[in-house]
């Protein structure tokens, strides 16, 4: 019989994303990403992600604090820029680092969602 107090710890698992969702000017749903969007990250957070973006027309997605992009992530926010363009309605990206950035811009998401550097650029893009 094993003895359980020398039994090993598993580690505790932690999610690799954070989502959070603020309503600013007039509407618009600003959503905060932080973290590997990569395909357990992206699993954490698609369904509310999608969820934001279907509760709204005019979305911004803050990707500042997103440190990866796996090709499961550029699927999750293309899935999502679709969905609102469906709708009527427009994203933006904003704040992206370089890589990820120039990454999107490869796979030519930037033609369906805009990249911005800045609030006030992605704001007037998401305005209807």
């Amino acid at each position: 019989m094993r003895d359980l107090a020398s039994a090993k710890k598993l580690p505790d698992v932690k999610a690799n994303m954070n989502i959070e969702a603020e309503t600013i000017d007039g509407g618009i749903i600003k959503v905060n990403l932080a973290g590997r969007m990569d395909a357990q990250g992206t699993e954490e957070i698609h369904q509310k992600l999608m969820d934001y973006a279907c509760s709204q027309r005019s979305v911004i997605v803050d990707m500042n604090a997103v440190s990866f992009l796996s090709s499961m992530g550029i699927r999750t926010v293309l899935l999502v820029a679709k969905a609102v363009s469906r709708r009527g309605g427009k994203m933006a990206l904003l704040n992206p680092n370089a890589n990820t950035t120039e990454l999107l811009q490869m796979v030519r998401i930037d033609h369906l969602s805009p990249i911005h550097q800045s609030l006030d650029e992605a704001l007037r893009a998401v305005s209807i």
